[in-house]
């Protein structure tokens, strides 16, 4: 059997990284055993579609490094990728009236306001409507059980607004074996009769994921756990259609949790926690509000991959860091947990930290230019690069080396008052004079020849190498920070370094 997984998004806004999640399974079970796997948009609910989401969707899975083997874009032999296409081919409504057909299925004429109102009913009975096998009879309920067939069919001829609700199974259960959870039933009559076909001749997700995975041949369905109350639908519609043999396996994911573990993680715990619970930035257009990527915090997408695959995931190793490659090589479904994965910001961080530093210094130098202060753009990428050299140790984002290395773009505006407080004597001057010249004369970058140079001069003038460098630090940072005196020294270039002891010593 050909392995055929797919990521169906819908085109309704920004992306959140449960869904990123749910591609990247879906990619790497497809990958490991030599499967394809496919990218569906679900836009069968046009009062949601947002222009420019399918383009960001793309945009998101080729960043984190999940290009789709078929897609609207790249095409296939399982066309159309995109559920309004299918819906045009006429696909979903021939199904729907297949089942009513069987009597698997039928119409509704139920209006908004009929529904409402029986719902009204009903609480101030004390219960809960829900429209399924115990109701659908119910005499004030318009549908093609409780009205002739005459009925039915001037209503139909009419163009009457009418909806297809599968019909569900009054007794019995309905059973899959998850990849994840192991075997589940549910007993089918508490199932409602969920609306397949909408009045608009639109298809439900229930009908229209049914539909296409069946069309599209798909073999392992990734989905969170959210959708499980909707698997006995999917079956019962398998079932019907006679494809039963033809369903997918499913695979039911942990829920993304938030950092307390209490409840699932949304987009507003982002904007409250201060952060990213999308891959890519997204902007609301209907409020201009913007909400913050990953990617545009500054994250790597081979850390942010490395990171998804952990929540919810975990090797039979204690190996953290792993490349595309090796995640496919070790994914194995039988490792994915039932229980949710707390979303944890810190280690999300770790992991970038560890990219950042196996990252070529060009590489980091080259991207943080594009983001550079405008009175920074002329920096070349030789020098950013070396100081990459130095500070992405100490880096959590490519970014920060604007603000934590600033020292390297421009000269201290002060200087460290507790620190001068403590060193500083006035007798010292005359020995930064001395350095100074003789850093001129032997004009050398070589970082064990400056470290041996200074200590002499130290040496020469009676004076401990302790007292001297934590002010010699102060003049090249104006702070205790940054990286070894003498790399610093080296990279910055002697006539800066001779610019900034002469500076320092001249304001005290």
């Amino acid at each position: 059997m050909s392995i055929r997984t797919r990521f169906a998004p819908s085109p309704t806004g920004g992306l959140h990284i449960g869904g990123v999640r749910t591609a990247l399974f879906s990619y790497l079970y497809a990958k490991k055993h030599g499967g394809k796997f496919i990218l569906r948009i679900e836009d069968t609910d046009q009062t949601r579609f947002v222009a420019g989401a399918e383009d960001y969707i793309n945009e998101t899975l080729t960043w984190c490094g999940i290009p789709p083997d078929e897609s609207p874009q790249i095409g296939g032999q399982h066309a159309p990728y995109r559920q309004s296409e299918r819906k045009a081919h006429g696909d979903y409504q021939k199904y729907a009236e297949q089942l009513v057909a069987q009597g698997d299925a039928y119409y509704a004429f139920d209006t908004p306001e009929d529904l409402a109102a029986l719902r009204q009913q009903f609480e101030q009975e004390g219960k809960k409507f829900q429209y399924d096998a115990a109701t659908r009879q119910l005499p004030n309920l318009k549908n093609s059980l409780t009205l002739s067939p005459q009925d039915v069919a001037d209503r139909l001829s009419c163009n009457e607004p009418a909806v297809i609700r599968i019909k569900m199974p009054e007794h019995g259960q309905l059973s899959f074996t998850d990849l994840i959870r192991g075997n589940i039933s549910f007993d089918a009559h508490l199932t409602d009769d969920k609306v397949l076909l909408k009045a608009d001749g639109m298809p439900t997700y229930h009908l229209a994921v049914v539909v296409d995975d069946y069309m599209m041949e798909i073999t392992h369905a990734f989905r969170g756990e959210e959708w499980l109350p909707s698997a006995p639908v999917h079956i019962q519609l398998y079932k019907c259609l006679g494809w039963i043999d033809k369903m997918p396996q499913f695979a039911h994911l942990p829920l993304i949790l938030k950092p307390d573990g209490k409840g699932k993680l949304s987009k507003r715990d982002g904007d409250k926690l201060g952060f990213p619970v999308y891959a890519l930035s997204w902007l609301n257009r209907d409020t201009n509000t913007p909400t913050m990527g990953f990617r545009e915090q500054g994250f790597l997408p081979a850390a942010v991959v490395n990171f998804l695959a952990f929540l919810g995931w975990h090797p039979d190793t204690e190996q953290e860091i792993f490349s595309m490659e090796q995640l496919i090589e070790h994914f194995d479904i039988s490792r994915v947990n039932k229980a949710g994965a707390k979303f944890d910001y810190n280690k999300a961080k770790w992991f970038n930290e560890q990219y950042l530093r196996h990252t070529p210094n060009n590489d980091l130098a080259t991207a943080a230019l594009q983001i550079a202060p405008e009175n920074l753009k002329n920096t070349s990428i030789a020098y950013l690069s070396q100081v990459f050299g130095l500070m992405k140790e100490r880096l959590t984002f490519g970014k920060d080396i604007w603000t934590e290395g600033g020292y390297f773009f421009a000269r201290p505006a002060s200087y460290d008052a507790k620190t001068l407080q403590k060193k500083w004597k006035p007798e010292l001057t005359s020995w930064f004079v001395q350095l100074n010249q003789l850093l001129l004369s032997e004009s050398t970058t070589d970082v064990a020849t400056l470290e041996a140079l200074t200590k002499n001069v130290a040496t020469e003038a009676d004076i401990k190498i302790g007292d001297v460098m934590p002010l010699l630090r102060l003049a090249l940072t104006g702070s205790m920070a940054g990286p070894g005196v003498f790399d610093m020294m080296a990279v910055m270039g002697i006539d800066e370094v001779v610019d900034r002891i002469g500076t320092m010593i001249a304001q005290q």
